[in-house]
C-alpha cells in the first residue's frame, strides 16, 4: 500500500467526520490522532447547504479541532472563476444564508440578466421556477458554474439527491457544459495542493464519494482513502471501476494505516 510518502492530508467531511449533527463514531479521535502524527490537513467540503462560517462553527461544536484557515469550500474557487471572467453579475442558486459567502460580487433578482448562473445545493427550495429561471439566464448567455456536481448525500433523514441532478438537467436542456468548482474539479486538488505546499503524490485524500473525492484525487496525481460511511455504497461504487488506494471502515481506521507506514 504505497502510503509511506504521505506529507499532507485532505479530509472530506460531510459522511467522513459527521452526518448530520453527529459526528461518526471515532472521528475526533481519528482527527487528534493524525495532528499528532505531524501531517498538515486541509478539510475539504462540496458542502453548499449551508455557509463556510457555519460549516466551519459545526465542526468545532461536534468537537473537531479546526483551524478556520483549514476549510477549503468550493466558494473560493468559483469566485476566483468568476474574477478570472469578468463575471460581476451573478444568479445565485444556493442555500440561504450561504450568500455572505458571494461578497464582491452582485448577486441579481429574478428575471434580472446575469454574466453568471452559479448553482449549488438548494434543497428543499428546488422547484421548476428555480430551474427554469436558471434555464432561461444560460440561453441568454449567462455561464453555468456549478460549485459541485455530487449525485447524492446522506442526511440525518437517509440519502438525498444532491446538486448534481439539478446540474445535469440545466446542462441537458441548454446543450451548455458547467464549469464545476468543487471535487472533482482538478481545480480544486490543485488549490488545496498549493495551499499545503505539497505535490500530489505526497497527499493523501479521505472520502466516502467514490467518485468526487477518490475518484477526483486519483485523477489529480493523490492517492485515496474510501471509508464506509456516509453516502459509501458497495454496489455504487463496484459500477464506477474506480480502484481507491485503500478503503476502511471508517475515518477511525486512517491514523493506523499512516501509523504503520
Amino acid at each position: 500500500m504505497p502510503l509511506d510518502r504521505t506529507r499532507a492530508l485532505l479530509l472530506d467531511i460531510d459522511g467522513v467526520l459527521y452526518v448530520g449533527g453527529r459526528p461518526i463514531e471515532g472521528a475526533v479521535d481519528a482527527v487528534a490522532r493524525l495532528r499528532a502524527i505531524g501531517l498538515p490537513m486541509r478539510f475539504v467540503t462540496n458542502t453548499t447547504s449551508r455557509s463556510r462560517a457555519a460549516t466551519l462553527a459545526r465542526l468545532r461544536d461536534l468537537g473537531f479541532d479546526v483551524a478556520e484557515h483549514e476549510l477549503l469550500t468550493p466558494v473560493v474557487l468559483a469566485r476566483r472563476i468568476c474574477e478570472a471572467r469578468g463575471h460581476r453579475r451573478v444568479a445565485l442558486l444556493v442555500a440561504a444564508g450561504t450568500e455572505e459567502d458571494f461578497a464582491g460580487l452582485e448577486p441579481v433578482g429574478p428575471g434580472e440578466p446575469a454574466d453568471a448562473v452559479i448553482v449549488g445545493d438548494l434543497g428543499d427550495a428546488w422547484t421548476y421556477a428555480a430551474l427554469n429561471g436558471a434555464f432561461r439566464l444560460v440561453m441568454d448567455g449567462a455561464d453555468l458554474i456549478a460549485l459541485q456536481r455530487n449525485r447524492f448525500w446522506m442526511r440525518e433523514d437517509g440519502l438525498s439527491l444532491d446538486a448534481g441532478p439539478f446540474v445535469a438537467a440545466l446542462e441537458y436542456a441548454t446543450g451548455r457544459s458547467a464549469t464545476v468548482a468543487g471535487k472533482p474539479s482538478p481545480a480544486f486538488f490543485e488549490q488545496a495542493l498549493e495551499d499545503l505546499g505539497v505535490a500530489p503524490g505526497d497527499a493523501l485524500m479521505v472520502g466516502d464519494d467514490i467518485e468526487s473525492d477518490v475518484g477526483g484525487a486519483l485523477a489529480a496525481g493523490l492517492q485515496a482513502v474510501l471509508v464506509r460511511t456516509g453516502k459509501y455504497r458497495a454496489d455504487v461504487v463496484a459500477r464506477s471501476g474506480i480502484e481507491p488506494t485503500a478503503t476502511v471502515a471508517s475515518i477511525a481506521g486512517v491514523p493506523d494505516l499512516l501509523q504503520a507506514r
